[in-house]
């Protein structure tokens, strides 16, 4: 991408912060300036274990890092509960917004940051990665082959990774006040955008939590599952949860072809990233096995998909800045419709597990 880099703030460093930092330092148009901590003793000591350049500015405070002239965009990985004070006070600042997952508590609070971005001219975008990779497009390729794929059918998607003692007591994402959603927002979040992503971002008619949510003492979601129905008939299910061993699993499933992928969320590999497809596939003689096989896809990347998602970003913003454009509406569109399905599958779960309507 020709020009200027965008030139980014971090407020808050938390471990994604880490990974988000090195992406802004392999994506060829951006460059961060600024990183900020409510102890200036903890910036500091982020700065040096990221072996951050000395031209970085280091803060003390967020209101610092918003308040720092060269900081165009600002990446946002605070806990849920404090995403609305300060997404939108990054987007009163004029500065472009990209927030980390899951946006909000609910859909409410995530419509006032949005507002607040649209206000002031802003882009906003979340952290989801994988939807950024080069993986990401070529398999939607191959689900919008009629002829390969079919209409959709189904989709069942999983992320779930197992916390240890330390981890499920004192986590920010098993704390009420800090991310009262727990396991939902954190790995429910990717399943359902995924879920989202085969179905071309059409919201289901309902959705219905699966029995068996489990909660902490402190009544934060450390499992839970749905189920998803549309208008014509298409089917969906997850389940996601902080419990049982690491598991990032997405199946597709048309009326000729059957996508499946056991890394959605973080690639096995950072430079290649595997799938599966098959076509039309059946059993073979005295049902000894399957014809044909499945296909095996492997793509290569130069980047990581956190660097793919900066670069996304930065195309938009320098959209805004270089040519006048207004905020493009695709990610904010996105990321409020996975959250109107968070909204519904809480709704169910508070219920006892009652069907929800999804309105949008």
């Amino acid at each position: 991408m020709e020009g200027n880099p965008i030139h980014f703030g971090i407020i808050g460093c938390a471990e994604i912060s880490r990974k988000v930092s090195r992406a802004m330092s392999l994506a060829p148009s951006a460059t961060l300036s600024a990183i900020g901590s409510r102890s200036i003793d903890k910036a500091k000591r982020f700065a040096v274990e990221n072996g951050l350049p000395e031209a970085v500015n280091v803060y003390g405070s967020y209101e610092e890092v918003l308040d720092d002239p060269t900081v165009e965009a600002v990446y946002v990985p605070l806990p849920t509960s404090m995403h609305v004070q300060w997404a939108v006070a990054v987007a009163e600042r004029k500065k472009h917004v990209l927030l980390e997952k899951p946006t909000a508590l609910n859909v409410a609070d995530l419509d006032r940051i949005l507002e607040a971005c649209e206000s002031n001219g802003v882009q906003f975008m979340d952290g989801t990665m994988w939807v950024h990779h080069p993986r990401t497009h070529k398999m939607k390729e191959l689900l919008s082959d009629p002829n390969r794929f079919g209409e959709l059918r189904s989709v069942h998607s999983d992320f779930a990774y197992c916390g240890d003692a330390q981890f499920l007591e004192n986590d920010i994402r098993v704390k009420p006040d800090l991310d009262g959603l727990g396991a939902l927002g954190d790995t429910g979040w990717y399943c359902i955008r995924s879920i989202l992503w085969a179905n071309d971002y059409e919201l289901p008619k309902t959705v219905t939590a699966l029995q068996g949510t489990y909660f902490n003492k402190a009544g934060v979601i450390l499992s839970c599952g749905a189920s998803m129905v549309w208008e014509d008939g298409k089917v969906a299910t997850f389940h996601c949860g902080l419990r049982i061993n690491l598991v990032m699993d997405v199946t597709v499933h048309g009326s000729n072809g059957t996508l499946h992928l056991n890394d959605f969320v973080i690639p096995f590999k950072e430079t290649s990233a595997p799938f599966t497809f098959g076509t039309k596939n059946g059993w073979a003689e005295l049902s000894l096995g399957w014809r044909p096989l499945p296909s095996e896809h492997v793509v290569e990347t130069d980047l990581p998909q956190e660097a793919y998602m900066v670069e996304e970003f930065v195309r938009l913003v320098k959209s805004i800045k270089d040519s006048g454009s207004k905020p493009d509406s695709k990610w904010p569109t996105i990321s409020r419709k996975t959250q109107l399905v968070i909204d519904a599958v809480k709704a169910s779960i508070d219920k006892g597990c009652e069907p929800i309507n999804v309105v949008s």
